[in-house]
């Protein structure tokens, strides 16, 4: 029995939809702007400058150009993560939307953070992009009730060295954790490495699944 609860967001706690139908573009139409209005601002040249060393790309122009087109590839890059998060962060206190959240994931957090079981994240986007997503929720503020977020700063969600990170970074073995997403890859490195893991199979996302993984159509399905 795992004693801690580790999650995904995107089509885990939150509708895909959210991400792809109302971040991903407001990142998209914000991000040329943003760059050129902030590129001096210390957090963004350091992201700006991280993309030329991937790509060999040159001045400030053709890498908005890049990180256009890793919007729409949807490519994991931190440089791209860290900008889009301090662009949602403009739209989330101008209140131009809030974050999904499913209400079953929203009974069954809270449950386990009033039974005292430590809950964190992992995603792909930024751990400041997963603070104003859980901060700015249509159920309100959520962001206490985890201890500890993780993104690709870790490493990749489909490598199993990830999670053994993150245990390390929790100071517990991996044995004590249950990981929630609903990509099976993910999962499947996360079961290399050691953690519980359970698929979930919503039906409105329709993941793929090969029975690799216990699976839950709704987080209320789930006992760490």
């Amino acid at each position: 029995m795992a004693r801690i609860v580790l999650t995904d967001i995107e089509g885990t706690t939150s509708a895909i939809d959210f991400v792809h139908r109302v971040l991903f573009p407001y990142a998209r139409e914000h991000l040329p702007d943003f760059v050129r209005a902030h590129a001096d601002d210390p957090e963004v040249r350091a992201a700006i400058d991280a993309v030329p060393a991937e790509t060999r790309d040159g001045d400030d122009e053709a890498v908005i150009t890049r990180l256009l087109h890793w919007i729409d590839i949807d490519r994991k890059a931190t440089p791209l993560k860290t900008l889009q998060g301090l662009i949602w962060d403009t739209g989330y206190q101008r209140s131009d939307f809030t974050a999904h959240v499913y209400i079953d994931a929203l009974d069954q957090l809270r449950t386990w953070h009033a039974a005292g079981i430590p809950l964190y994240v992992y995603s792909s986007g930024s751990i400041a992009a997963q603070k104003l997503f859980f901060r700015h929720s249509v159920f309100g503020d959520l962001l206490f009730w985890f201890q500890g977020h993780f993104d690709t700063t870790s490493g990749g969600k489909r490598e199993a060295n990830a999670y053994h990170r993150i245990a390390a970074a929790i100071g517990t073995p991996e044995s004590d954790i249950l990981f929630l997403s609903d990509v099976e890859a993910e999962l499947d490195a996360a079961k290399a490495a050691g953690m519980a893991t359970a698929q979930l199979v919503r039906s409105d996302t329709q993941p793929e699944s090969h029975g690799r993984h216990a699976t839950a159509a709704t987080f209320r399905d789930i006992v760490p």
